[in-house]
């Protein structure tokens, strides 16, 4: 027997509630069945769509344990909570769609060619080599999971993920003739974070954020609509130093902590290690480079921090300036080849040279730090801490790089460290996608939620392993004078080694 939660609402009540039911589990049952079994054996009348049961109409989409998911591909668990999606309740698992249907309407997202009926015996045709882009999109079955997952839609006046994926379908279909720029534009193509829920959520695995949005932000900065001009300014910061932020010429390491780290090694025995720094710990956070050389000097071993190396182009690519990402691909894989292992400690570089760099052609063996000391940190070597902490998994660890089981490893080894688990870990701080740049308001009012949740703990720390949340979430914990402080994974494992 399991025990399934379904949320349960009746238009003639006020409030929603939640009721428990208990079934028999077959083997590799669904959800939709889980669900078709209570009506049948408690006689509940619980309301909730379906159709083909294959997968294909995207009707029965619910909420399984607050993720967005087909209940007819869905397998069912015990004490599984069962939601509808986030859109106004007709009963029980049932949503209104209408709203969504108006903004189809709204958005007009058919293909307008100017000559599409002056010739009606020669339609326009699609030619295979031009089907690529756009091939990338298609399969969408509407059952808008990605919209009820987007953190951004909740907060500010954007149309969503299903939308744009549509736009650019249409946008980059070589038989319009009209631009969706300014469409993109006003449908708010910026508010997005670029935290990746969408195409995670996807049941149809379409890449949403990376094949629909970017390359639709791509599109929109080689016309004459451009860039927003705080993302132009991160472009020039590129172009004129090879870095998306500049140093602050101050302090311990006034032009960065690249330039100042001059020390070299023969690698006599493998692995022959390097460590790409990225931008924001260079010129922002030198201190985590320190605390990283200093757990793997502890750990016995050897690694290299080239002076050569350059931004990864992961702020060029989230706000489409791509023009001269090949550029920063070549100088970074001519400088990292001959490397056995490239070490990242930021998740946006991790995510951008596993993931977009095989793209322009370049493959390196990139490891994110977690990844990389998972499984090599002896606790008896360790001293006790004696705190509180919880977990905040950035976006393009988490779902860019599929990291998340190694960080809360490492962390239950630190002796004295009782770790807690926040409500939704992985939920977007919103400093990603160019936002805490070009859409601040998005920014701070996603990392206020990501504190409000982590005051519910109680705990002295919130650990992260990426410079740009871990920024973000300051913030908000700096304006609310919250009691937790925000730390980098690499302060606290240094703290223990001390």
């Amino acid at each position: 027997m399991i025990t399934v939660n379904v949320k349960r609402y009746d238009p003639k009540k006020e409030e929603s509630y939640m009721e428990s039911y208990e079934i028999e589990q077959t083997d590799k049952m669904k959800v939709l069945d889980a669900l078709q079994q209570i009506n049948n054996k408690y006689n509940a009348d619980i309301a909730y769509r379906y159709s083909c049961r294959a997968g294909q109409c995207g009707s029965c989409a619910i909420k399984i344990n607050g993720k967005a998911k087909l209940a007819c591909k869905a397998e069912i668990h015990d004490n599984d909570t069962l939601e509808p999606l986030d859109f106004k309740v007709i009963k029980d698992l049932i949503v209104d769609r209408s709203s969504l249907n108006d903004k189809t309407d709204n958005l007009n997202l058919y293909v307008a060619s100017a000559d599409a009926f002056e010739d009606m015996s020669e339609p326009a045709i699609i030619k295979p080599e031009e089907y690529t882009k756009t091939d990338l999109l298609r399969g969408c079955i509407d059952c808008y999971s990605c919209i009820s997952m987007c953190p951004a839609i909740k907060k500010v006046d954007y149309v969503g993920p299903y939308f744009m994926r549509s736009l650019s379908e249409i946008a980059f279909d070589p038989r319009e003739d009209a631009s969706r720029n300014e469409d993109a534009i006003e449908a708010g193509i910026y508010y997005c974070t670029s935290c990746g829920q969408c195409t995670v959520t996807c049941p149809k695995e379409i890449d949403i954020y990376g094949k629909a949005i970017e390359k639709l932000r791509a599109q929109i900065c080689k016309e004459k609509e451009g860039p927003l001009k705080e993302h132009k300014i991160i472009r020039q910061y590129v172009h004129d130093s090879g870095r998306s932020v500049q140093p602050t010429g101050e302090g311990k390491y006034p032009e960065g902590f690249v330039k100042a780290y001059d020390e070299t090694h023969k690698f006599e025995e493998k692995p022959k290690i390097a460590f790409f720094t990225g931008c924001m710990i260079d010129n922002r956070l030198p201190w985590i480079a320190e605390n990283l050389i200093t757990i793997l000097t502890k750990l016995g071993y050897d690694v290299d921090i080239p002076e050569e190396q350059v931004c990864c182009g992961s702020p060029l690519l989230r706000t489409g300036q791509t023009e001269i990402i090949p550029d920063l691909v070549e100088k970074n894989y001519e400088i990292f080849k001959e490397y056995d292992i490239v070490l990242t400690v930021c998740a946006g570089c991790g995510s951008t040279l596993k993931k977009n760099y095989p793209e322009y052609g370049v493959n390196l063996n990139v490891m994110d730090i977690t990844e990389f000391l998972d499984g090599k940190l002896n606790p008896e070597d360790m001293k006790e801490l004696d705190v509180k902490v919880t977990y905040h998994d950035p976006c393009h660890l988490v779902r860019g790089q599929g990291i998340s089981k190694q960080p809360r490893n490492i962390l239950n080894t630190l002796k004295g460290v009782e770790f807690i688990e926040m409500a939704k870990p992985d939920q977007c701080c919103g400093a990603g996608g160019g936002v805490k740049s070009g859409k601040p308001e998005l920014a701070e009012a996603l990392a206020d939620d990501k504190v409000d949740m982590i005051e519910e703990l109680d705990v002295d720390y919130v650990v992260t392993n990426c410079p740009f949340c871990e920024f973000n979430i300051n913030d908000s914990l700096t304006k609310k004078n919250a009691n937790a402080s925000i730390i980098n994974l690499m302060e606290l494992i240094k703290r223990a080694y001390e």
